[in-house]
């Protein structure tokens, strides 16, 4: 059922624009007319936390544009629907993305989507323009205080299908100092794959423990009935660039 079979039943996963990629440094373009990202948190809902037999999500209301992303390369601010992560069973490997060859262990996805054009978040998925995802990378370092919450919560959520109360959480902690970022066009990296994704990458990775990467490798993919399958290496590949531009907001 891996990422290899996805084309069987999703033709389009091998399109021309599918994510993740490795994004090759010193071939991203640096783009002046680029604008800062400005990321607006501070008004934002966090509903539940739940695991989605592929990975563990919060969700937040998206009922108005005060909370989400503007700036960038885009024209429209885009609401932030969720976040998940990618990671793996060792931490030579985890994040979808990968920078000059390198994984992380862990990658955080923040999820948004385009109100101002699409009337749901299920329309916005369809279309071209529809969906950001700003990409983070986890690295192992110190704790990450603000990371205890949420790896916290890990346990109320173990088996697939399971969701818990997630109330007043700011992702906006889970954000690096610098918002130097990459872009580029891909696509979601879950079937059903849709090529709608604006991708912001972040440079700068974040850090957390051992121990607070060790919780999210406790998780599940299977349901409480089901033999237990432990949820890691839960990662895509990089797909092929296919002649797509890598931008850079910042001068190398």
């Amino acid at each position: 059922e891996g990422p290899s079979e996805w084309h069987k039943a999703y033709p389009i996963a091998q399109g021309n624009r599918q994510s993740p990629i490795d994004i090759d440094s010193a071939r991203a373009v640096y783009d002046p007319n680029l604008q800062p990202l400005v990321i607006s948190y501070e008004s934002c809902t966090s509903l539940s936390i739940s695991n989605t037999g592929h990975s563990v999500m919060v969700e937040f209301e998206d009922t108005d544009d005060r909370t989400g992303i503007s700036g960038g390369p885009f024209q429209n601010p885009f609401r932030l629907k969720q976040f998940h992560f990618h990671w793996g069973t060792t931490h030579s490997q985890g994040s979808e993305h990968t920078i000059d060859g390198k994984p992380f262990p862990c990658e955080l996805h923040l999820v948004h989507w385009n109100a101002r054009k699409y009337a749901t978040f299920g329309e916005a998925a369809a279309a071209p323009d529809g969906l950001a995802v700003v990409g983070v990378f986890l690295e192992i370092g110190k704790e990450h205080a603000s990371m205890n919450r949420l790896t916290d919560a890990l346990y109320m959520v173990k088996f697939k299908g399971t969701k818990a109360q997630f109330r007043g959480f700011n992702p906006k902690c889970l954000l690096p100092l610098s918002l130097d970022y990459w872009t580029y066009l891909g696509s979601l990296t879950t079937p059903p794959l849709n090529e709608s994704v604006t991708w912001i990458v972040l440079k700068e990775p974040i850090r957390i423990s051992v121990k607070q990467l060790e919780k999210f490798r406790m998780l599940l993919f299977t349901s409480e009935e089901d033999q237990r399958i432990q949820m890691a290496n839960n990662f895509r590949p990089p797909q092929p660039l296919k002649g797509r531009i890598v931008r850079a907001s910042f001068k190398a």
